[in-house]
C-alpha cells in the first residue's frame, strides 16, 4: 500500500520549507542574492545542508522560490493598500507609496529582488516579479483613466515607466539617501509619478498628503 503523508507531516514539511525560504530572505537582505548559498542558508536555518537539498535541488531553485515569495508578498501589500482607498486615483497613489515604503524599509533586499546583477537562469524569475508589479500598476492606471481621473493613455507602457521610476529613484545605484526622511522622499516621488501620469499639480499634491501608506 503506497505511503500517504499525514496532515501533521504535510504541515511539518511546509513549515520546514517556509523556514528555509525565510533564512534565504534574511541572507539576501544582508548580502544580496549572491549570498544565498545552500550552506549559508542551512546554517542560518539551523539545519544540515542536506536537508535544504531535499526541498531545493540547488541554489537556483531556492532563489526562484524566494523571488516568488517576495513577489506574492509585495503584490498582496499593494492590493490591500489600494482596496481601502476611497477611489481609483487614491488607490493608485496608495499603491505607489506602499511599494516605496516597503522598498525603503529593506533597500538591500528590494534591490536584490529587482535590479541586482543575477545569474542568467534566474532572470526569468525576477522578470516575472517585475511584470507582476507592472501589471498591478497598469491596472490601477487603467482604472483611474476609465474613471476620468487620468488622461487616456497606454496603461501598460505607463505602468512599465512607473516601475522603472520607482526602482531607480528608490533603490537603484542613483537613488539618493533617504534615511530619516522617508516620508518626504515617498511624497516627492509619488508627486512626480502622478504629475507624469497627467494629474494636475494641485490635485496631485492633495492626493499625496492624504494618502495612507499600507502595511509595511
Amino acid at each position: 500500500m503506497p505511503y500517504r503523508r499525514t496532515a501533521n507531516v504535510v504541515r511539518r514539511l511546509a513549515a520546514r520549507r517556509a523556514a528555509i525560504v525565510a533564512a534565504a530572505r534574511e541572507t539576501a537582505s544582508e548580502g544580496g542574492m549572491a549570498a544565498v548559498q545552500i550552506a549559508a542558508v542551512a546554517q542560518r536555518a539551523g539545519i544540515a545542508a542536506g536537508t535544504v537539498y531535499r526541498y531545493f535541488p540547488g541554489k537556483t531553485d531556492l532563489v526562484a522560490a524566494l523571488l516568488a515569495e517576495i513577489s506574492d508578498a509585495e503584490i498582496a501589500a499593494l492590493r490591500r493598500a489600494a482596496a481601502v482607498a476611497p477611489g481609483p486615483i487614491s488607490a493608485l497613489s496608495a499603491a505607489i507609496m506602499t511599494f516605496g515604503a516597503r522598498a525603503l524599509r529593506n533597500r538591500r533586499l528590494s534591490f536584490a529582488a529587482t535590479a541586482e546583477p543575477i545569474d542568467a537562469e534566474l532572470e526569468a524569475a525576477r522578470l516575472s516579479f517585475r511584470q507582476a508589479l507592472t501589471g498591478e500598476f497598469s491596472a490601477r492606471i487603467a482604472a483611474a483613466a476609465a474613471g476620468g481621473h487620468l488622461p487616456e493613455q497606454d496603461a501598460t507602457l505607463a505602468g512599465s515607466a512607473l516601475v522603472g521610476l520607482l526602482i531607480e529613484a528608490l533603490i537603484g545605484p542613483l537613488a539618493p539617501p533617504a534615511a530619516g526622511r522617508e516620508r518626504a522622499v515617498l511624497q516627492s516621488l509619488t508627486l512626480i509619478a502622478l504629475r507624469a501620469l497627467g494629474v494636475a499639480d494641485a490635485r496631485a499634491r492633495g492626493l499625496v498628503v492624504q494618502t495612507v501608506v499600507g502595511d509595511q
